[in-house]
């Protein structure tokens, strides 16, 4: 028997994944924002700053944006959004606050579940290229959503740890 895969089935899956971390990104206490999540492991394997509740929501969306567009050369954030997570070392000039995240969430939201709805064979089967590997869009548009929630429920974990804050399964996209 053959499944049929639609683009609406695809888009209520990557957009759950895109609500939690919009959800996550709304329910963090102010006193946890800028707190790293991994208060026993330094910085030094990563971005100054990565491990902050903030800055991991922030580089989250900066590469589901960058993916939705399938290539590194020409993409650039929206603004205030800076392009910082592109080369080791790189540091971003300031604290994003909240409602700059959730901007670039529904943003990113937005942009997410048009390309889905729209997506046709020929854009689908488009080679990407970046520095890790090769992959059809199709799968890069998997890879970012394997992404997406990954650093939701990193995000998730740290405040059910943190804030006591219980976690709310959302099986589909909201309309």
């Amino acid at each position: 028997m053959a499944i049929t895969l639609d683009n609406g089935m695809i888009w209520r899956q990557f957009g759950a994944a895109i609500d939690d971390l919009g959800a996550v990104l709304r329910d963090c206490p102010q006193e946890l924002w800028e707190k790293p999540l991994w208060a026993d492991q330094p910085d030094q394997w990563v971005a100054p700053g990565f491990s902050t509740f903030w800055y991991l929501g922030y580089h989250t969306l900066f590469w589901l944006d960058l993916y939705l567009t399938g290539a590194e050369e020409g993409f650039s954030p929206p603004a205030p959004f800076d392009l910082v997570e592109m080369e080791a070392g790189e540091v971003l000039p300031r604290t994003y606050t909240r409602e700059e995240l959730l901007g670039y969430w529904e943003t990113c939201r937005r942009r997410c579940q048009e390309t889905i709805e729209s997506l046709q064979a020929a854009q689908a089967n488009r080679l990407c290229r970046f520095p890790w590997g090769e992959l059809s869009f199709a799968e890069l548009l998997l890879y970012n959503l394997r992404h997406v929630q990954e650093h939701a429920a990193q995000l998730r974990m740290f405040l059910g740890q943190q804030a006591g804050r219980p976690s709310n399964w959302i099986p589909r996209a909201q309309d």
